[in-house]
């Protein structure tokens, strides 16, 4: 296992931000959230983001701040969902931390993810959108070292789960 990061995938609302900064805690490292890295940089949402710049642009940047994130260690890094995309993205990661997939059914990411506003892959029919990207996506998550199922579990004993790992792994 590699020790120096631990890194969250998995597609949108599987509870990748939300895990990250409670195990970021438990484990007393940083907590990193490459969207809100990519925000920061840009000085725009990712809304507006992909409005000005496109898709394209957006991933370009995401490579970028992934690239700059995993030369530092001891973080538990929030990737944005589709940042696994990119073969570069996906070879950085498992270079340089232990690699944890968060899983949730496509019923529970629809209610987690209504609502919001913020996520401009999402826009239209939000039921036909998540299931056609998570039909697309169904196997890029697969390199991960791990994988948690998020369906049931709340965010403390999914914390507790990865933290678990890494003890037993040896950080």
């Amino acid at each position: 296992m590699k020790k120096n990061n631990v890194v969250l995938i998995g597609f949108m609302g599987t509870g990748k931000s939300t895990v990250g900064k409670q195990l970021a805690l438990k484990l007393g490292w940083e907590f990193i959230d490459t969207d809100q890295e990519i925000e920061h940089r840009e000085k725009m949402s990712i809304p507006e983001i992909f409005s000005k710049n496109g898709e394209n642009y957006f991933r370009k940047v995401e490579t970028e701040i992934i690239q700059k994130v995993m030369s530092n260690e001891k973080q538990v890094i929030a990737t944005g969902g589709g940042s696994v995309l990119r073969l570069e993205n996906r070879s950085k990661m498992l270079s340089h931390g232990t690699v944890i997939q968060l899983e949730a059914d496509t019923e529970n990411i629809i209610k987690r993810v209504e609502g919001e506003k913020q996520r401009p892959l999402l826009q239209g029919n939000l039921r036909e959108k998540v299931y056609e990207m998570k039909d697309q996506r169904k196997y890029v998550y697969d390199f991960a070292d791990f994988v948690i199922d998020t369906n049931v579990m709340k965010v403390d004993s999914i914390a507790e789960q990865i933290y678990n790992l890494m003890i037993l792994h040896k950080k």
